[in-house]
Formats: structure tokens, sequence, C-alpha cells
């Protein structure tokens, strides 16, 4: 059974997510859904050059990756217009209340609430928040 959505088809996402098994299991996911492409990045270094690489439709980033928050990240895209979500095992409260107007995907996740949080997300757009 396929998860299709035509919202999703052949848009190129940026996983940034530090633990390999989980980020793989995301590409998994996102496949299902329709993506057409997905970049990995497990450090905030990575992620800031898959930004610039690959400049992709949408991302969704881990908000702690190895113990730094993923902010840098978010601004890049910010300042890029690329729509992002953050995923988080804390839910909005491990969100710092200068992003709290973000799409927040609470971990663990399944298929429908990761589509859900993109659609949110990409509906959303990028915030025209000053970075």
């Amino acid at each position: 059974m396929t998860h299709e959505s035509p919202q999703f088809n052949g848009l190129k996402v940026l996983v940034v997510e530090d633990e390999a098994i989980i980020s793989f299991m995301i590409e998994d996911m996102l496949r299902e859904l329709g993506f057409g492409e997905v970049f990995h990045a497990a450090s905030i270094a990575n992620a800031l050059l898959a930004v610039e690489r690959n400049r992709p439709d949408v991302a969704i980033l881990d908000v702690n990756l190895g113990g730094a928050p993923v902010y840098a990240v978010a601004e890049k895209l910010e300042a890029a217009g690329v729509s992002f979500a953050f995923a988080s095992g804390y839910g909005r409260g491990g969100i710092s209340d200068a992003w709290a107007g973000k799409t927040v995907i609470q971990k663990p996740f399944d298929l429908i609430r990761l589509a859900e949080g993109l659609r949110a997300c990409l509906a959303a757009g990028p915030s025209q928040r000053p970075v």
C-alpha cells in the first residue's frame, strides 16, 4: 500500500539527524510519501553545506545534534527561504521560544504524523522572521 501524496512528489528533502538508523527510517517514510531526493546530514557543519549544495525544498531538523542545538541550520534555511519542521522527542517543549511558530513533529512518529507535519510546514511556508 502506498501513501504517496502529489504534494510531495519529486520534492528534495534534507534530513538532519545524528542517529543513522533514525535518519534512514525517516528516508524510507519520505520515499513512501513520494519525495524525490533525500539528503542526510548528521552534524551542523554537514547540514549547512547540504543547504548550500543541494538547496532542499523542505527539511526535517532534529533539535539536538550530538548535544548541540540545530538552530544555526534553521537560520540558514530561513535565509534561503526553505520550509522546515523540527523533530523532537520533547515536542514543543524542546524548541527554543524564538522558533515557537515552527512546525514540530513529536518523536517517535509514524508515517501519518510525518506527512501531517510536512504538509503543515509546507503550507506555512518559510517565515518572515528576521535572522
